[in-house]
């Protein structure tokens, strides 16, 4: 059953006229003059502004996710894309979003930002989606579900008909965050042709290995990409980013052998891990990560840190008391981090 996506959208929105600039009325050429912006006209790699529309871009992830240039926006990362569907779809100090903790924590951000109450609910103790409880959750002002598959900072993926019941339930968005869906080959980007209240997240930061150009994409039916677009900056994404991100494209997506070295490295760092009297728990990853529940974690965090490595102190966040989240490195990064352990 297709929603009405008009009647959830704020109407200041609906109403907006977006910014355009005059090189979005034409298609641009290299041969014109262009006397319009206010550029310096003297000539740099970078004096013009970058491409309103990204166009080659858009093209290419088109070409490689096999979906329309119409289902996706750029954004300046996935934080980008988390505060414009915030801002399209809720009304601030009336309306809420709905997320499944412990979890990423740029949705509790950017709601407060926007002075949007975040309903907190719990996962189980397997870190699964009690489904009871986020259904019961539902009320007439909760405007967004925020699902983080496979999630972070847990790393484990959630049962896919969990998911589906709440997609097909609820009355509202389902933002579906895969910025770690390279390690867990289960994705539900298809799904947006099936249900018009699905927005999938994905990035450039993990698997391709682009993290410093903050590059993510938002994939929906062409209803939300078109308010998307709508409140997105002009020129969100820079010349330098698009530039890189499509020298990366042009070589090829994901490097796979380098995704399938990392879930080899993961599969022996969580055995490893097993091994340390310190250790309690290496929870199950689907991700480039482990989460692990430790004897002291506050203490253990600091001896980490003083022979010289940097790991995440996940204890603070409710459900992960006494975790510390690790990235799989390299072999040879694993190989220095599992002997430090060995000797704090």
């Amino acid at each position: 059953m297709m929603m009405k996506i008009k009647d959830l959208v704020r109407r200041n929105i609906i109403d907006l006229s977006p910014y355009s600039s005059a090189r979005d009325e034409f298609n641009s050429s290299n041969d014109f003059i262009y006397l319009d912006a206010n550029e310096s006209s003297y000539q740099s790699d970078l004096n013009r502004y970058p491409d309103n529309r990204h166009i080659q871009l858009t093209k290419l992830i088109s070409s490689y996710k096999n979906i329309k240039t119409e289902n996706l926006v750029l954004c300046n990362g996935t934080d980008e894309l988390i505060d414009l569907v915030i801002r399209v779809f809720c009304k601030p100090a009336v309306d809420s979003i709905i997320t499944l903790n412990p979890t990423y924590g740029m949705y509790n951000v950017s709601s407060k930002i926007n002075d949007v109450e975040n309903i907190k609910i719990q996962l189980d103790k397997n870190f699964q989606i009690d489904i009871d409880k986020v259904i019961s959750g539902f009320n007439s002002k909760t405007k967004i579900i925020f699902i983080t598959n496979p999630n972070n900072p847990t790393g484990n993926k959630f049962n896919k008909d969990d998911i589906l019941k709440i997609i097909k339930s609820f009355k509202g968005i389902v933002f579906i965050d895969e910025a770690y869906v390279d390690y867990s080959n289960e994705s539900f980007l298809n799904k947006i042709y099936s249900y018009n209240n699905l927005i999938i997240s994905q990035t450039f930061s993990k698997a391709i290995g682009l993290a410093g150009i903050r590059l993510g994409v938002g994939y929906s039916n062409e209803e939300i990409i078109y308010y998307l677009k709508k409140v997105k900056s002009p020129y969100n994404i820079n010349s330098l980013t698009e530039k890189k991100a499509i020298e990366s494209l042009t070589k090829q997506y994901v490097d796979i052998d380098q995704v399938n070295e990392t879930i080899n490295e993961r599969k022996s760092l969580e055995l490893k891990l097993k091994e340390l009297d310190f250790v309690s728990t290496v929870f199950p990853s689907n991700s480039n990560f482990l989460l692990i529940e430790v004897d002291d974690a506050n203490k253990r965090y600091k001896q980490i840190i003083d022979h010289g490595i940097v790991v995440r102190n996940r204890s603070s966040v409710k459900g992960c008391e006494n975790c510390l989240r690790i990235t799989v490195g390299t072999p040879k990064q694993n190989k220095i981090l599992i002997n430090t352990l060995k000797k704090i």
